[in-house]
C-alpha cells in the first residue's frame, strides 16, 4: 500500500502529524454537515472507477503525500500507483498518480487533493527556478515567515522540494532583530547586548541593518552571527561581503526577482530570503481525469 511517508522529498523533513491535520482540517472545510451532496446524488455507492492525476504543465512536484493522505481518509479501498515523488522533475502531460476505487471517494477528493498538489508544486517549481539560476554559486536560497496561515510547515517544505532551504520556521527558532527592535531599544549595540545576554549560547543571533555603517558597528561589537543585509544594491552588497571577511553570515533580502538572483549569487553574500517563494508563488497546472 502506497503511504505518504513514501512520496515526501528524501531530503525534507514533513510531519505526518501535520499532513493529517491539513487533511482534515481541507477536508472538513469542503465536506461541510452534509458530505458530497453532488456524488452521493449522481453515484451510486458501489461504483468504483480509475483516475490519473496529470501535470498539465512543466515543474518541480511537491503535495502528493497529502493527495495520498486525502484520497485513503475518504476511502482506505483507494488503491494508489505513484509514479514520481515530491522533488521530481516532471514535464507538461506527466501521469503522477493513478487511482482506483470507490467512484464517491475519488470525485469527493478531487478538489482537496488538486489544492494541495497545485499550491505546493507552484511553490517548489518557482523556488527551483531561482535556485537554478544560482548554480556554481555558494548562494542558498531561502524562504521566510511569509507563508498562507496554517500552512506554513506545509509551505516551507515545498521550498526544499524546489530546492531551496528555509528561515525561521517561527519567532521561537532564532532572535532576528529587525529595524523596529532597533529602534525601540535604543540602537545596535544596546539590542544586541542585551539579545546577547537573554538568550542561550544555541541561539543564533540576527540582526537586520540598513547601511554600511550599521553594519560597521555590528561586526564592531562581535556579537551577532547573521547580518541580514536589507534592500541593498548589487555593489552594496559586494562591498558588505568585503568588510566582514566571513566574520557573520551574511544574508540578503528586499528587492529579489529572477531577474536580479544571478548577480546576488556573484556578490559574496551566503543567503538570500525571499517572501515572494511562498506568498507570489503561481498555482500549478494539475488535473484528475477519469479514466473508467
Amino acid at each position: 500500500m502506497t503511504t505518504p511517508a513514501r512520496l515526501l522529498h528524501p531530503d525534507a523533513f514533513l510531519s505526518p502529524f501535520a499532513i493529517d491535520e491539513a487533511v482534515a482540517r481541507a477536508l472538513d472545510e469542503d465536506l461541510g454537515r452534509a458530505g458530497d451532496v453532488t456524488s452521493m446524488a449522481t453515484i451510486p455507492e458501489t461504483t468504483r472507477a480509475q483516475a490519473v492525476m496529470v501535470a498539465r504543465q512543466a515543474g518541480i512536484i511537491a503535495g502528493l503525500p497529502l493527495a495520498v493522505a486525502t484520497f485513503q481518509k475518504l476511502s482506505p479501498d483507494t488503491e494508489i500507483t505513484p509514479h514520481v515523488r515530491d522533488g521530481a522533475a516532471v514535464e507538461k502531460g506527466k501521469p503522477v498518480l493513478t487511482l482506483a476505487g470507490p467512484a464517491r471517494a475519488i470525485l469527493t477528493g478531487e478538489r482537496t487533493a488538486l489544492n494541495f498538489v497545485g499550491r505546493l508544486s507552484g511553490i517548489a517549481t518557482l523556488t527551483s527556478d531561482y535556485v537554478r539560476r544560482t548554480d556554481g554559486t555558494k548562494l542558498r536560497v531561502c524562504c521566510t515567515r511569509k507563508t498562507t496561515p496554517g500552512l506554513r510547515a506545509l509551505e516551507k517544505y515545498a521550498v526544499r522540494c524546489g530546492g531551496g532551504f528555509n528561515h525561521r520556521f517561527g519567532l521561537d527558532d532564532a532572535v532576528l532583530i529587525k529595524d523596529n527592535h532597533i529602534a525601540v531599544a535604543g540602537g545596535v549595540r544596546a539590542v544586541l547586548a542585551r539579545a546577547r545576554g537573554h538568550v542561550g549560547h544555541l541561539v543564533k543571533l540576527e540582526i537586520e541593518v540598513d547601511t554600511l555603517e550599521q553594519l560597521r558597528e555590528v561586526l564592531d561589537t562581535g556579537l551577532a552571527d547573521v547580518v541580514l543585509l536589507d534592500n541593498m544594491e548589487i555593489a552594496t552588497l559586494r562591498e558588505a561581503a568585503r568588510l566582514a571577511q566571513g566574520r557573520v553570515v551574511l544574508e540578503a533580502s528586499g528587492g529579489l526577482t529572477l531577474e536580479t538572483i544571478a548577480a546576488i549569487a556573484t556578490t559574496g553574500v551566503d543567503y538570500v530570503s525571499s517572501g515572494a517563494l511562498t506568498h507570489s508563488a503561481p498555482n500549478f497546472d494539475v488535473a484528475i481525469d477519469i479514466d473508467a
